[in-house]
């Protein structure tokens, strides 16, 4: 990276100034308006943003305000509430800390048949057979498994195959959450054991007519025990993808409603699998049985118990062996947290970083319920410096509407990470304009410019927000910038704001 090591070496002076400067960025303002300033100014009222809710602040390493508005003005962060999640899951944990995922079994192994139960205790690893580059193919991750049955003997079960995810407790997703998210794989949750990112993948193309049906095929995973009904028709041209899957954790059922517009092309679509432990027991007895190892009591799952024949509900049953008392075979492992955290932030990927707000809680405070989540990290932020007083945090992904940040608080927190011990490992899982993911940000700059800012964006409904840093230019000696731009209330199209965000971007680092 380029001016890397002058931008480490002058962190712990950033850390400390703009802490304090920060809070009141107008005093430290220098003589002059900024043409960053200027132009905030020229478009605070116009056609585009007037009446939002609009917030920038950007402070040299030394706490000087190069451009400021609104900038206490707290804010829904949609995904830029990631960088917070991750930054401090990195600082507590560390770059290298790695999910752990055993097996292990009640009752005897006796003649190669074990009788008594095989379980998958989960360990939160999101990355089980995720169709991510980083994860471990579902193929290779269940042939290690198998491995550790080969080691213990065990050529037959004569019990159960149980998904445990209890290592996560609490409900598996945040119930502030909209309705239609948590039935997309966006707003998919779990519990401390899944399987590819508890998500499921139907295909989806118009129907004939408008009016008509859309097919609708469920492709991978396929859940025996779910019962799918479709009620979405085929929209007139111009309506988009409107269609959306609402379901529970409370049986195994589902409903795709909706309309898919006729002049759309065939796609993928990802909804949410409420299941995931149980999936997960599921593939793999499958998979066992395929190398010849036969189950008799078939899969299960701790959580939620078996799924009845009739799929007309859950049966709990007796499933609740303490993992203390279970001999372990084995143990695999994840991909190090720093790989998960690049990909989350590069893909604002909301189960990762869902994940990574969960095991704060579990590390911290021994609970993943909402309110130890909530308490740990308010406990690692205040560790590192950036106190979230004065603002609200209601999960780790930003897909909440009732998390309040301010682009002061981001500017905070991000100095505060310059000065963690992690933070060249954590500056390298941002994005960077004209890479994967912005590929359209800044387009016609420079390289040599783009090269120098790394951020995070985060886009919902009416919210557009973007923080990040700016390298200092080659041979300068101006200094490194940390940034905040958050836009909400917006009634006008993303495409008509974010080249308002790039200028903002682009004078920021010409200051620089």
């Amino acid at each position: 990276m380029r001016n890397l090591k002058f931008f480490l070496a002058v962190s712990l002076t950033a850390f400390s100034l703009v802490r304090a400067g920060a809070q009141s960025p107008a005093a430290k303002t220098s003589p002059g308006k900024s043409k960053a300033q200027k132009y905030i100014e020229s478009v605070a009222d116009n056609d585009i943003l007037r009446g939002s809710s609009f917030g920038v602040l950007a402070t040299t390493k030394d706490g000087r305000a190069i451009a400021s508005w609104n900038p206490g003005q707290r804010q829904v962060p949609a995904s830029t509430m990631k960088l917070i999640t991750a930054g401090a899951a990195m600082s507590q944990l560390g770059s290298g800390f790695k999910f752990t995922t055993r097996l292990g079994y009640t009752g005897e192994v006796k003649d190669g048949i074990l009788e008594g139960d095989l379980y998958i205790i989960g360990g939160g690893d999101p990355t089980i057979a995720s169709k991510d580059s980083i994860a471990l193919r579902r193929d290779v991750l269940f042939s290690q498994w198998k491995g550790f049955l080969d080691k213990a003997g065990i050529k037959k079960i004569s019990g159960r195959v149980i998904g445990d995810g209890r290592y996560f407790d609490g409900p598996i997703e945040r119930d502030s959450w909209q309705f239609q998210d948590i039935g997309t794989a966006y707003g998919t949750g779990g519990d401390g054991l899944c399987f590819y990112e508890n998500a499921i993948d139907m295909k989806v193309s118009p129907g004939a007519s408008v009016g008509s049906s859309v097919p609708v095929v469920v492709s991978f995973p396929t859940l025996p025990w779910m019962r799918y009904q479709f009620y979405c028709k085929t929209g007139k041209a111009g309506t988009g993808d409107q269609l959306y899957m609402f379901t529970s954790e409370f049986a195994p059922y589902a409903e795709v409603r909706g309309t898919f517009a006729i002049d759309r092309k065939a796609k993928t679509e990802e909804f949410s699998n409420k299941f995931g432990a149980y999936t997960c027991a599921h593939f793999f007895s499958e998979y066992l049985r395929s190398k010849g190892i036969m189950i008799s009591g078939g899969a299960a799952d701790v959580r939620m118990g078996r799924i009845r024949e009739d799929l007309s509900s859950l049966d709990p049953g007796p499933f609740a062996a303490k993992v203390d008392d279970l001999k372990i075979i084995g143990m695999t492992y994840s991909p190090s947290l720093k790989r998960i955290v690049r990909e989350c932030l590069l893909s604002s990927d909301n189960f990762y970083a869902e994940t990574l707000y969960r095991i704060l809680g579990r590390r911290l405070h021994h609970s993943a319920s909402a309110d130890s989540c909530a308490a740990a990290l308010a406990d690692v932020l205040r560790k590192i410096g950036a106190s979230p007083d004065g603002i609200r945090i209601d999960d780790g992904s930003g897909l909440s509407r009732t998390t309040y940040i301010s682009p002061e608080y981001f500017v905070k927190f991000l100095s505060a990470m310059m000065d963690s011990p992690v933070f060249e490992d954590y500056i390298e899982t941002l994005g960077q304009p004209g890479g994967r993911h912005y590929e359209s940000r800044l387009r016609g700059e420079s390289e040599a410019l783009r090269s120098r800012i790394h951020l995070k964006s985060g886009s919902m409904g009416g919210v557009r927000c973007f923080s990040g840093y700016i390298e200092p230019s080659e041979g300068s000696k101006a200094d490194a910038i940390i940034f905040s731009i958050m836009m909400g209330n917006l009634t006008v199209h993303a495409g008509k704001v974010d080249p308002v965000v790039d200028r903002i971007i682009t004078l920021l680092a010409a200051d620089n």
